[in-house]
């Protein structure tokens, strides 16, 4: 993610006044945004990502049209999505439609087409929730990570940061327990 592919921008892009050997924490698609560990603490990464630990990330995704009760309902039992072509039910997830924060901008372009809904998912298989959205008949048109378990955006905007010490950011992750 520091390095460009296909004249993208990446995370090297910013001027950021990092120390040496940090690097991200999980990962963003390119299509995604929000919130993202940038760190050099290599533990956090093995902790935080191992499936058998259950961490929540929370997301406030637009989807194509506006979502059903009943796609809500399927999206929070699990669905099945293709992953490295093999199926896989997605575990329950915490679904809610609303709109997102004001410190979100939302595209108007579509927005009377569109509705927003924030999913919480304890698993980070490749591009899960939008293989989900559109398993239930509601495309992904925007995907914003906003909190990983107590971590969060706040008031953050693209390219802010904020440094946090190794206690603040373990008890944010609940890896303290």
């Amino acid at each position: 993610q520091f390095s460009k592919e296909h004249g993208k921008m990446a995370l090297g892009d910013f001027f950021f006044d990092l120390p040496k050997d940090i690097y991200p924490i999980g990962r963003l698609d390119e299509d995604s945004e929000g919130l993202l560990i940038l760190s050099n603490d290599k533990a956090i990464n093995s902790l935080l990502l191992e499936p058998k630990n259950g961490h929540w990330r929370t997301y406030w995704v637009q989807v194509f049209g506006q979502i059903s009760k009943k796609a809500i309902k399927e999206l929070e039992i699990g669905v099945e999505i293709h992953v490295k072509k093999q199926k896989h039910h997605t575990l329950p997830a915490k679904i809610k439609k609303g709109m997102p924060p004001k410190n979100i901008p939302y595209l108007d372009v579509f927005e009377k087409h569109t509705s927003w809904v924030r999913i919480s998912i304890q698993e980070g298989k490749n591009r899960q929730i939008r293989k989900m959205t559109a398993k239930v008949g509601f495309p992904t048109l925007r995907l914003i990570r906003t909190h990983i378990e107590l971590l969060d955006l706040g008031d953050l905007q693209p390219s802010d940061y904020k440094k946090m010490d190794k206690k603040q950011i373990y008890s944010k992750l609940k890896l303290d327990r």
